[in-house]
């Protein structure tokens, strides 16, 4: 039975998280392509941008600030995402291993099967948006979660997961959050709308995207919901998740990310060092 490393859950810094993310990534390779399953939290409220995004333009700064929101930008691609109670959760690997391959919206649908499998076991029945099913209308003002991508995640037409990918060297990351509560007024005005004044553009996003608890009749946090999608993996991959803890070389490279990179303004607003 293949075997896979689970690194128990932590709730960190959005500079934190995204340091660890890239430092197992680029670590894949040296440790020969083996699989690795993180499931996380974040310790304050953050967003994430895409690595490409324009900050600026996309992201009210001002609002994140009053409201003490971090903002962090990610290594991977897409839009905005407010992190606040979600569960989110990374898988590095070679794509060489079974069962990824260079295939990358094919790597989305393993991987969206697995969460599938795990929230059902939480009584949440979700589906992948089916593919080549158009993503409808793209509500601009409502980031990542406002689309529904090919292979994302769905429960009764509304998003609760979404997620991003970055590749080299044969390896690949890919990360997402499954969402626990949603806000669409707070979600609206980090992104630059004012959503207490557009009802509409507030009733739109509220149906375009659910949550856990919205799906759930038992209170249900982050921690709660791991070993329901460490479950959805091993059952749905036939593997073995075995708990283990960051190389000395991944904590070494990561404490270095935060500093040079993650904890860099310039890397955080610009997208570049």
């Amino acid at each position: 039975m293949e075997t896979w490393r689970l690194l128990s859950f932590q709730r960190l810094s959005g500079a934190e998280n995204m340091a660890v993310d890239e430092a197992i990534f680029r670590e894949t390779a040296t440790r020969g392509g083996e699989p690795t399953l993180r499931l996380y939290g974040w310790i304050r409220p953050t967003v994430t941008v895409g690595y490409s995004q324009d900050l600026e333009e996309d992201v009210n700064r001002a609002f994140c600030e009053e409201r003490g929101i971090d903002i962090v930008r990610r290594p991977t691609g897409g839009k905005a995402v407010y992190h606040s109670t979600d569960l989110t959760y990374s898988l590095a690997s070679s794509q060489h291993r079974f069962p990824f391959s260079a295939d990358i919206l094919g790597t989305y649908r393993v991987i969206g099967r697995c969460l599938i499998k795990g929230l059902g076991k939480a009584g949440i029945s979700a589906e992948l948006v089916e593919e080549g099913r158009a993503p409808g209308r793209c509500f601009e003002e409502a980031g990542c979660f406002a689309v529904p991508f090919r292979n994302e995640l769905l429960v009764k037409g509304a998003k609760i997961c979404g997620s991003a990918q970055v590749r080299g060297r044969d390896c690949f990351l890919q990360h997402g959050s499954v969402l626990i509560d949603f806000d669409p007024v707070i979600s609206l005005q980090i992104m630059g709308k004012d959503g207490r004044d557009e009802e509409e553009a507030v009733r739109r996003l509220a149906g375009a995207v659910t949550c856990v608890s919205r799906e759930t009749s038992v209170p249900v946090t982050a921690e709660r919901l791991v070993p329901y999608l460490g479950s959805g993996f091993e059952e749905l991959l036939n593997i073995r998740l075995l708990k283990g803890d960051l190389t000395g070389r991944e904590r070494a490279l990561a404490e270095r990310l935060i500093t040079e990179k993650y904890g860099n303004r310039r890397w955080n607003e610009r997208g570049r060092l």
